[in-house]
């Protein structure tokens, strides 16, 4: 159903672009491993190093299939709604094409699915302006009948590389590090807040959106790509203009949820200066969206891969019970915008061995993410839980293993 990726052979196309994105990391990788494991400076005591390090596994990447996912119980999800984020932009590095793939995902009956209004492809030169991609997104869920969460962006939105700013705006990538501040990029603040005026304007009439979602994790940096952020008075700005234009729907404002205690020191470090994306959420938007990852690849050791595992840890739940707390006393919702449900490896674009599931996410781990959240939700209301990565599922099923449909097909049926 997926067009000419249908073969045995990962695609030309995401190879090349695992080899680019490799490339371009791999100078910085022993850096950014040293700060996302919270070791900068010599400032941890041997006694901090030892709970950092417990969050640490050395595995094999690739692990033998096993039916495990097809046994694990399903826990009940009440009145969650269950869907998905589409990434037309992963997709496309897949090598698969984004029409076709959206709708072997919407044959699944999926609740809520997140689209995102990518400004590079919406306005790629001066005075374009092309919904059209979009525009048969949203036709194409609706006619599902599932509720839609619209990223209106504008500097950031969900899908690596994560900023999508046209050229002719941004003719060289911002300086690592730089804070995006309203004075100094005020002419950029103003072109970005139109384009979330327009396509606010465009589609605020579309009953399918329940939400707005505003940029991408917004003043965070993207580990192991860039470390510039925005701040949050050009994010405010920016919410300004989004609530001028509507003020019926709610906004939803997303950010990682730490749960590896060597995670939680170094976002600390890298946000001491305004506080992350998840704080900036509980006050400033209406839905506060919850970024999970419980087990991600650091780098590549010989041939096994160092992982920040949080499973199976005293923390590994983050600081859920506190931030449902606060979404109780202050009327806010909660929701669960990228549920781990793929791999995430030290490529960008995770491998697809056959007759083999990674390390990071194999189809049993999607159930127990899923399972994680759906059990602590007894007596903490949980608006929707969002799987992320859907489109991989796709490029597994091509490559011969549809356990990843299969489990997440289990959840829809059984929750």
């Amino acid at each position: 159903m997926c067009d000419s990726a249908d073969s045995n052979r990962p695609p030309v196309q995401a190879q090349s672009v695992r080899r680019a994105n490799h490339a371009s990391k791999s100078h910085r990788l022993s850096r950014r491993a040293l700060i996302s494991l919270g070791i900068s400076c010599g400032l941890i005591t041997v006694p901090a190093a030892v709970v950092l390090g417990a969050d640490l596994r050395l595995a094999n990447s690739e692990q033998p299939f096993n039916d495990s996912w097809a046994r694990v119980s399903i826990a009940p999800r009440g009145e969650t709604l269950l869907g998905i984020s589409f990434r037309p932009r992963n997709t496309e590095a897949l090598g698969l094409q984004v029409r076709p793939t959206l709708t072997r995902l919407l044959q699944y009956p999926i609740e809520m699915v997140r689209l995102g209004a990518y400004w590079n492809r919406i306005e790629p030169a001066a005075g374009i302006f092309d919904t059209s991609e979009l525009d048969w997104q949203l036709d194409t869920v609706e006619q599902a009948g599932a509720k839609i969460v619209l990223s209106v962006g504008a500097m950031k939105t969900f899908g690596f590389p994560e900023y999508f700013i046209p050229r002719h705006y941004l003719p060289r990538p911002f300086p690592d590090g730089a804070l995006i501040t309203t004075d100094r990029y005020s002419d950029l603040l103003d072109r970005a807040s139109e384009f979330v005026t327009r396509i606010v304007d465009r589609y605020k009439s579309r009953r399918s959106i329940v939400a707005w979602q505003l940029e991408n994790e917004p003043v965070d940096p993207l580990p192991f790509a860039h470390y510039w952020r925005l701040s949050t008075e050009f994010v405010r700005r920016e919410l300004e203009a989004l609530r001028n234009r509507d003020m019926t729907r709610p906004v939803m404002i997303n950010g990682s949820l730490p749960t590896a205690a060597s995670v939680r020191v170094g976002q600390a470090w890298l946000t001491r200066d305004q506080g992350d994306s998840l704080a900036f959420a509980k006050v400033e938007a209406d839905i506060i969206g919850v970024d999970y990852y419980p087990r991600v690849a650091v780098t590549n050791l010989g041939e096994k891969t160092l992982y920040i595992d949080s499973t199976g840890t005293p923390w590994g739940d983050g600081d859920r019970e506190s931030l449902a707390q606060w979404a109780n006393s202050h009327g806010k919702r909660i929701m669960v915008a990228e549920g781990q449900a793929e791999p995430w490896e030290t490529s960008t674009v995770p491998p697809s061995p056959r007759r083999h599931a990674l390390y990071s996410c194999t189809p049993t781990d999607l159930i127990q993410t899923y399972n994680s959240w759906a059990q602590w939700t007894v007596g903490h209301p949980l608006y929707a839980y969002l799987f992320w990565g859907a489109d991989y599922w796709v490029r597994r099923a091509i490559d011969g293993d549809d356990e990843y449909f299969r489990a997440f097909a289990r959840i829809l049926e059984e929750a």
